[in-house]
């Protein structure tokens, strides 16, 4: 169970509201291994709404944290409309936790789903490649055996 306390602790980081740090692009970008582009590309299509001190962009805790859901949502393979839905449904105070709660649940449970599926593909292809190499290593060496009689 050491990835879920791993999980646990990554998701405890990003519910600290009480800090007021900011952070820069370039620090995002390097923390999360994107590009400047990718991180203006969220912003763009509404996901991020950093701040502007003196002419830069900085983001907050909050923006962070929705960084970190927007990529770990591309990892498991949803499209960046329903990660912006899911993100909207949050709002600025909160509004629609429920529903943001259910939506995650629907998604997770899908995805868990599915990543069993392949899990116990992998486990039956593991199976039937050890059956092959055992018959393998059997075959080769009784011919092994054969050869070194005559």
């Amino acid at each position: 169970m050491v990835a879920a306390a791993a999980a646990q602790a990554f998701v405890d980081s990003h519910r600290d509201e009480a800090t007021t740090e900011l952070f820069g692009i370039t620090e995002l970008c390097r923390e999360f291994g994107i590009t400047l582009r990718a991180l203006r590309f969220y912003e763009d299509k509404g996901l991020l709404a950093p701040r502007r001190i003196n002419g830069a962009r900085v983001y907050t805790r909050r923006d962070r944290a929705r960084l970190a859901l927007i990529l770990r949502a591309k990892a498991i393979g949803s499209p960046l409309s329903e990660i912006k839905r899911y993100l909207d449904l949050y709002g600025d105070q909160g509004q629609g936790r429920a529903q943001q709660l259910s939506f995650a649940i629907e998604r997770t449970d899908n995805e868990i789903a599915e990543l069993e599926k392949k899990r116990a593909h992998i486990d039956e292809t593991l199976a039937e490649l050890r059956v092959i190499n055992a018959s393998a290593r059997a075959q080769l060496q009784a011919r092994q055996r054969a050869d070194a009689n005559t």
